[in-house]
């Protein structure tokens, strides 16, 4: 990406060139659109629940800077030769009702002949420009608070592989469908400093934009990391994903681990996250606030903090 041109044009207020979770393209003094696009292959067997986890996971961009969806267009790629369309219709029902839950309309999409099933969508939110959450703005000091455990990339590998039982499959999958929409509202009603959502990239990858981007450092605690229990036990069996490798791989020139970070920890908060959870830097005066507010609708959990320097790196250490 950075090797194509960047725009221009004032009005867009967020584009790739910012690193930031969305595009935000501003209508009028009071209004901007919010887009982004995303899709995956299937994480789960039941094609209802994997159609609910991509639209989550396609929705957690928008909700992560601050906007409302409103309307999603669906993303297909089916293998129609050799699987039934009765299961690509499950995938749009469960998309289309994760939509319905977020308060957005579907509105058409595109489909494809694919060797995979792949499904996601193109989401479009409305925000005020002047509210505009977004991973740039973390200063020294702030709380680091995430709203969802990790070790779901960790799991859902191990769902590949038959390693898990059914009761870790509904965890899982419930997890993965829980949208951020309650999350994004508690921390607009509050007031934060940056907010970014933990996806592909893992925490710490995401981390690392946020902290590249805002200028400041890091650090987290891993003993204070929410992570799904059973992903410990598959990650000594390596049941970890490529990407969850690549991140870990990638990460090694920005992150600094403390003593006794075992290389399964270290997978972990590098784990590859599929509709994981808000990343929020918020001041410590309101972090007590944010956190009694989330609480209602979702588990979460203080991990860290912002520190003035070293500027984009993350120190993390077991207490």
């Amino acid at each position: 990406m950075r090797h194509l041109p960047s725009s221009t044009d004032p009005n867009l207020l967020r584009g790739f060139d910012y690193g930031a979770d969305a595009a935000i393209y501003r209508l009028r003094e009071n209004l901007a659109v919010v887009q982004t696009v995303d899709y995956i292959t299937p994480v789960v067997d039941d094609p209802f629940a994997f159609g609910a986890i991509a639209a989550a996971n396609a929705l957690s961009d928008i909700y992560a800077m601050g906007a409302r969806p409103v309307l999603g267009l669906n993303l297909v790629g089916f293998p129609v030769k050799t699987l039934p369309l009765g299961m690509l219709n499950d995938i749009l029902r469960g998309g289309a009702a994760k939509l319905m839950e977020a308060g957005a309309c579907l509105g058409g999409g595109h489909s494809i002949e694919d060797l995979e099933p792949k499904y996601g969508l193109a989401v479009t939110g409305t925000v005020h420009p002047k509210q505009i959450v977004s991973n740039s703005g973390a200063r020294p000091g702030d709380v680091l608070i995430v709203t969802k455990p990790l070790g779901i990339g960790i799991i859902t590998t191990g769902i590949d592989r038959g390693l898990v039982n059914g009761k870790t499959i509904e965890r899982v999958t419930a997890v993965m469908t829980q949208l951020n929409r309650a999350a994004s509202e508690v921390m607009l009603a509050v007031g934060v400093h940056a907010c970014t959502d933990v996806s592909g990239f893992g925490l710490l990858g995401h981390l690392r934009e946020m902290v590249e981007a805002s200028g400041v450092g890091a650090k987290v605690i891993l003993k204070q990391v929410p992570v799904l229990d059973e992903a410990w036990e598959l990650v000594k069996k390596d049941s970890v994903p490529d990407g969850s490798r690549n991140n870990h791989r990638y990460l090694s020139e920005f992150v600094d681990w403390g003593r006794g970070i075992s290389p399964g920890a270290q997978m972990i908060l590098c784990d590859a996250q599929t509709s994981g959870g808000l990343l929020i830097a918020v001041a410590p005066q309101k972090a007590k606030k944010l956190l009694a507010a989330l609480a209602r609708t979702t588990a979460s959990a203080v991990i860290g903090e912002i520190v003035k320097s070293p500027k984009g790196r993350i120190r993390v250490s077991v207490r």
